[in-house]
Order: C-alpha cells, then sequence, then structure tokens
C-alpha cells in the first residue's frame, strides 16, 4: 500500500488538517498506543506495532479479533514506537505517510516526532505531520512548491543550524538568497498572498509549519 496513516500515541487534536488525510484511501497502522487514539475516533487499525506498554489491553484484544496485524517488540528497543511504525511503513511500500497523534503533552517526543521525519529511509517519502488545523513536514535542499490557500499562515523554521540560500515567492514576507538562522523566530508566521508559493534552499533543512487560516 503506498498510502499510509500511522496513529501515534499523542494528543487527538483533530481539525481539517487531519480529516483530509484520513480522506485518502490508505492503510491504517498504529504506534502502539496510537491505537487507542484511532478506535477513538472510530477508525480500526490493520497494524499495530510498537511493545505494546500503552495500548489498552481492551483495545488490543478487539484489534486481534478483528484481525489485525499484531508486531510486538521488546520495551529495552533503541527505537520509539513510532520509529519503527515508519520503518515498517516504508518496508511496505509506502510513498505517502501522515502522522497523526503525533504532537503531545511531552515535548521531547513531539520535537522527536518531527526528526523523525529526516529518516534516510523516508528521503522519498511524502510523510507529514497533520494536527488540528496544521500540517508539517521537512525541507531538506533544493526546490519545492507549497500547497495552501491564499491568507493560510506558513512558518519556516531552521531545524539542523542555519540555513542558507533561501529564495521564496507566493509569501507576504520575501526571502532573497537569504538565510533564516538557528535560534532567532524570523520565519515564524508568514501568510500565504498567492497560490503554490515556492520555496529554495541552497543548503539546510526547514520545518515547514502549515495553518489552515491564520495561526
Amino acid at each position: 500500500m503506498e498510502n499510509v496513516i500511522i496513529f501515534a500515541n499523542g494528543h487527538l487534536n483533530d481539525g481539517i488538517a487531519v480529516r483530509q488525510a484520513l480522506e485518502r484511501p490508505a492503510l491504517l497502522m498504529a504506534a502502539d498506543g496510537g491505537a487507542n487514539l484511532a478506535l477513538k475516533m472510530d477508525y480500526l487499525v490493520s497494524v499495530v506495532i510498537g511493545d505494546m506498554d500503552s495500548i489498552f489491553p481492551e483495545t488490543l484484544t478487539h484489534l486481534e479479533a478483528q484481525g489485525a496485524e499484531v508486531l510486538r517488540f521488546p520495551m529495552e528497543k533503541n527505537e520509539t514506537d513510532l520509529e519503527l511504525a515508519l520503518r515498517e511503513a516504508v518496508r511496505r511500500g509506502a510513498r505517502w505517510i501522515r502522522l497523526i497523534g503525533a504532537v503531545g503533552n511531552r515535548l521531547d517526543q513531539t520535537m522527536a516526532n518531527v526528526y523523525l521525519m529526516n529518516l534516510p529511509e523516508l528521503a522519498a517519502v511524502d510523510v507529514r505531520i497533520v494536527a488540528g488545523r496544521q500540517t508539517i513536514w521537512l525541507l531538506p535542499p533544493g526546490d519545492h512548491v507549497l500547497l495552501g490557500e491564499v491568507g493560510d499562515t506558513l512558518s519556516l523554521i531552521p531545524i539542523s543550524g542555519d540555513v542558507t540560500g533561501i529564495t521564496t515567492s507566493g509569501l507576504k514576507y520575501v526571502l532573497r538568497e537569504d538565510r533564516l538562522a538557528f535560534g532567532p523566530a524570523r520565519g515564524v508566521s508568514n501568510v500565504i498572498i498567492q497560490a503554490e508559493p515556492q520555496v529554495h534552499i541552497a543548503a539546510g533543512i526547514l520545518m515547514v509549519v502549515h495553518t489552515v487560516g491564520r495561526a
């Protein structure tokens, strides 16, 4: 299955970005306790993966009764359950992945989930976090055409140190062969002023946070 949606064990954060992702036919997977979140949203996952320390026993029993595939791993491991799920999705041929519940009340986990999108195996995969009205993804060096409506909020945040050679079009605040330094909040809360804004990056990685409407 080329399209995969993975439920992580974070907050529900339901909203338009989440609902739009769920409209696409996809294999539904859960990283451990993400299965609880999926069931709360009335979605039954086909695959659950992890050490099974946060999935509710009744959820696991229900999934097994429905024929879901359960991939168990030890609690003491180097990877988070979401990392395991991402690697499994790639192994199954995923080319489009959306992560639901990847934002929660643990900042360390949320930040780690953002950085997971930079796994080498995901270089050719369209992988994004969706939460409420927001979609979050990473931009490597190169030319990129972004989706969004006029008036939407778009933030460009360097996460790999300084990001250089940035040129943008279609945004209210334009960059021309410019630099976004790691630390200052210069790239936050820009606004889309024309359809399909474009971003060119010479070096470094930007995190994009797209918010439907004004943030």
